[in-house]
C-alpha cells in the first residue's frame, strides 16, 4: 500500500501543468511530449511501412493541400494570440492510405492519416477539410494526451513506460489504437468525451474557417 501511495505521489510531481491555447484549459499531464512525440513518430512510421501509401494521385495531392492549410490556419491562430512557439516541436506529414475503413486520424505532433474509404463520405474537399480539421483539434487540444495522462494514474506509469519502450510491442500498438484510433480497427479506439468531441468541433470549425473554408457548407 505504501509503495502504491508513493508511486501516486511521484506521478503528481511530474505531472506538467498548462494552459491549452486552443481550449483556454488548464490541465495536468502525466505524459509530456518529450514522451509522446517521439513514441508517435515511431509508431506512425511503423504504420507506414505495413500500409499501402498512396501518391502522386489527385485524392492525395488534395489531402496534403487540405493538410497544409488546416497547419496555416493553426500557426496563424497561434500567432495572432502571441503563442507561435506552441506548435515548434511538430512535425506535420499529410498521408494518404489505401483502406476501406472510413477512418482518419492525427498523431501528437502533426501526423495525419486519412484513409481512402472515408473519400467517398467526404465528398469535397471541404468536406475532407471538416474531418481532418476535427481530427487536428483532438491533437491541438491534447485529447488523447489526457486519456494517456488519466490511464498513467490508474496504471501507476504504465502508460509511460509503454512510451519509453523503443520496440514496437503489441501492447504499445495496442495503446495507440485505443487513445488515437491508429488502424483499421475503428471500433478498437476509445471514445472522445462528449466535452472533447464538442472541443474538437468547435477548434476544427475555427480551423476551416481561417483556412478559407465554409464551416455552413
Amino acid at each position: 500500500m505504501k509503495k502504491i501511495i508513493l508511486a501516486a505521489g511521484i506521478l503528481m510531481l511530474s505531472a506538467c501543468s498548462s494552459t491549452n491555447p486552443f481550449t483556454g484549459k488548464n490541465s495536468f499531464n502525466f505524459v509530456s511530449n518529450d514522451q509522446l512525440f517521439p513514441s508517435a513518430f515511431a509508431q506512425y512510421d511503423q504504420f507506414l511501412k505495413e500500409n499501402k501509401v498512396v501518391k502522386g494521385t489527385a485524392e492525395a495531392k488534395m489531402v496534403e493541400s487540405v493538410g497544409m492549410k488546416i497547419r496555416a490556419a493553426a500557426e496563424k491562430y497561434l500567432n495572432s494570440i502571441g503563442q507561435g512557439q506552441y506548435l515548434k516541436d511538430y512535425r506535420w506529414e499529410y498521408t494518404l492510405v489505401e483502406d476501406k475503413a472510413v477512418n482518419a486520424w492525427c498523431m501528437p505532433g502533426g501526423k495525419i492519416v486519412v484513409y481512402t474509404g472515408i473519400l467517398p463520405v467526404t465528398q469535397t474537399e471541404a468536406g475532407l477539410a471538416t474531418v481532418m480539421g476535427h481530427e487536428v483539434a483532438h491533437a491541438l487540444a491534447n485529447h488523447g494526451a489526457q486519456r494517456m495522462s488519466a490511464a498513467q494514474v490508474q496504471q501507476l506509469g504504465a502508460v509511460g513506460v509503454a512510451l519509453a519502450t523503443g520496440k514496437q510491442s503489441e501492447e504499445r500498438q495496442q495503446m495507440w489504437q485505443q487513445y488515437y484510433g491508429i488502424g483499421s480497427n475503428v471500433a478498437g479506439m476509445l471514445p472522445f468525451s462528449r466535452s472533447q468531441e464538442s472541443e474538437a468541433d468547435q477548434i476544427g470549425l475555427t480551423l476551416m474557417a481561417i483556412a478559407g473554408y465554409n464551416p455552413d457548407n
